[in-house]
């Protein structure tokens, strides 16, 4: 089946444009006017991604973000802010809030499909890792007795392979942990080559598998 897209924008010309591309990308696309009428989708739909303008009438794409981060089995969910609002202080909100990325109006169709292509991309690596994981504690029940591992991780390594596991870019890690994307970048080269892991999938589910977090 195919990925559902939830969109909420005002701009009825900006919403069906969107819709219509995304459509013909292969998703399925649910829309909204704004945050409120979004807000009830969620309860009738489970989408994948939200793409969502900031001005909105009855609720803004702030506060409907501020509710959608607010419910457990949707912090993860990947969300895309559409706005005309492109100064410092307003992507700064954003990104507090739980956005993903910011994407500056007007912007072309097909930066917008390779947004949402990234973003879903990253999200079902990480929702097949926790499915793995799952597994995992499945057979460790039938199956207790498991060869420990003895690798030693710094604790600013510890710090990185938590974050990765959460599903954050080399960008937001460095935010979080006040590091530079080429240092964080290093820190997950180095826990690939202690893992003796080939990528970040690999290594999200090796941390998993053995309980390296939490």
């Amino acid at each position: 089946m195919p990925l559902t897209i939830l969109v909420a924008e005002d701009d009825l010309g900006t919403r069906l444009s969107i819709c219509d591309y995304l459509e013909c990308s292969g998703y399925s696309v649910v829309s909204a006017e704004n945050g409120k009428d979004a807000i009830a989708l969620l309860e009738t739909h489970q989408p994948h991604l939200i793409v969502t303008d900031v001005s909105m009438p009855l609720m803004d794409g702030y506060e409907f973000v501020r509710q959608v981060r607010r419910r457990p089995a949707l912090r993860l969910l990947p969300i895309v802010f559409l706005t005309g609002r492109t100064d410092t202080d307003e992507r700064v909100r954003g990104y507090q809030l739980g956005c993903d990325v910011y994407l500056a109006k007007p912007f072309e169709l097909p930066e917008l499909g390779a947004v949402v292509r990234n973003l879903l991309d990253r999200s079902q690596m990480i929702e097949s890792s926790w499915r793995s994981r799952q597994e995992f504690e499945v057979a460790v029940e039938a199956e207790r007795e498991k060869p420990d591992i003895n690798i030693t991780f710094t604790d600013r390594e510890q710090e990185v392979l938590t974050l990765l596991s959460d599903g954050l870019s080399n960008n937001q890690i460095g935010d979080r942990l006040h590091l530079s994307s080429r240092t964080v970048e290093k820190h997950v080269s180095s826990l690939l080559r202690k893992t003796d892991t080939s990528n970040r999938a690999e290594l999200v589910r090796f941390a998993m598998e053995h309980h390296l977090v939490l």
